[in-house]
């Protein structure tokens, strides 16, 4: 599908129906990759519009332009299409034709009403791939229900084993936390754009398929560790559950993240301790016996990083094949060399909020940056001209 541009998707069309964000989220990669993304709105805009937190304006204050949207919508063209009308769904059929994937997240029992179920769509759009994700899928006992992205994480199983690690020894009376952001969600959403592409590839065999995607399912395929062990017979608790040695690790002006999981990297890592004496002890040589020993040794090597520096022992650690880097925080990410070096970041205008820094794709094609079209559309400019045009007239 690689077009002139070279993006691996240009030349496709895309129709999305999100109110929430893992259909966005699917259509947002699909975008990126070059696709042409239509996101259809209801009067007034989808919900994700009105979604904080919201962008400060040009002179701090609090604007009216979601950042969660403002990700979710970069590159996209916005069609305020009312589903409810007759006149609104012949639009939403004028939209679809000559497109190739759609992708939904209405509540499966309003589809119908709408004329977006499975059976309407097949019938009037053989070829067309849609995409239904929702938190638990479209079919089954659970399919009505719904779920926010604490909900979808915990019935995933990842969030009764948070926090766990450094943040559990140093929090033991937390309870289990979601992680931040739109994490549950997300995972909904890569599992729709990967079901989408896997549908696109299959086309030209059998044509238009029904994407079933459930966002629990899809965190469940992140826990996957969690879930095999609890067949060997061993549940994982968030306070067991870390690295035996290494992890994040606190330093005198922040922390890092090291894991070292061959022999070569503990050899490394024993030279960037400066040889000391617990660590050339002989039975250490065996992995099984570090592993048994794991808070004895995270206890030494806590203590010789706690009086250095982060970037100082990233430094050296790396000249010897040791894996750690710096755990940096947002601002750090955001001003990190590699970072803009790679081209994970693009500035994009935002009306309301001016230009701001926005993560474009985590992976590349071709050893290429990906970039994205626009910022966040306005709400069907279209629609504006057309009502603005009835008004003079009137």
């Amino acid at each position: 599908m690689t077009g002139e541009d070279g993006t691996p998707l240009s030349g496709l069309k895309v129709v999305v129906h999100a109110s929430g964000v893992a259909a966005a989220y699917a259509g947002r990669m699909l975008g990126t990759m070059g696709a042409q993304v239509l996101l259809v709105e209801p009067e007034g805009g989808t919900p994700l519009r009105r979604q904080p937190p919201f962008l400060p304006d040009a002179s701090g204050n609090e604007s009216k332009e979601s950042a969660l949207f403002a990700y979710l919508a970069a590159g996209m063209e916005s069609g305020v299409i009312d589903l409810t009308a007759p006149e609104g769904q012949a639009r939403l059929a004028e939209c679809l034709t000559g497109s190739d994937v759609f992708i939904d997240d209405t509540p499966v029992a309003a589809r119908e009403k709408l004329g977006i179920d499975e059976t309407s769509l097949s019938e009037q759009f053989p070829n067309l791939v849609h995409v239904s994700v929702l938190p638990f899928g479209a079919y089954g006992p659970k399919a009505d229900w719904k779920g926010e992205d604490v909900v979808i994480q915990h019935a995933g199983g990842e969030g009764n084993l948070l926090p766990n690690g450094l943040a559990v020894e140093m929090f033991p009376d937390r309870a289990p936390l979601k992680i931040g952001g739109h994490f549950g969600a997300m995972q909904g959403g890569i599992a729709a754009a990967l079901g989408a592409l896997s549908a696109l590839w299959a086309r030209p065999e059998c044509g238009g398929q029904y994407v079933d995607i459930s966002c629990q399912d899809a965190n469940l395929a992140v826990g996957a560790f969690a879930i095999q062990r609890l067949g060997d017979g061993s549940i994982e608790h968030r306070v067991e559950r870390s690295f035996r040695y290494g992890g994040v690790i606190p330093c005198a002006d922040g922390y890092l993240e090291m894991l070292t999981l061959e022999q070569r990297q503990w050899d490394g890592l024993v030279e960037l301790l400066g040889c000391p004496e617990w660590a050339l002890d002989p039975a250490l040589a065996d992995s099984l016996e570090r592993s048994r020993r794991g808070p004895e040794i995270n206890r030494h090597i806590r203590e010789w990083a706690s009086v250095r520096k982060v970037d100082d022992i990233v430094n050296a650690g790396q000249k010897l094949g040791v894996p750690l880097a710096r755990y940096k925080t947002p601002a750090e990410i955001l001003s990190g060399d590699q970072e803009w070096h790679r081209g994970l970041f693009q500035k994009v205008n935002i009306d309301g909020a001016g230009p701001v820094d926005v993560l474009v794709s985590p992976f590349h094609f071709d050893e290429t940056p990906l970039s994205l079209r626009a910022g966040p559309p306005a709400l069907d400019p279209a629609l504006d001209t057309a009502r603005e045009a009835a008004s003079a007239e009137g």
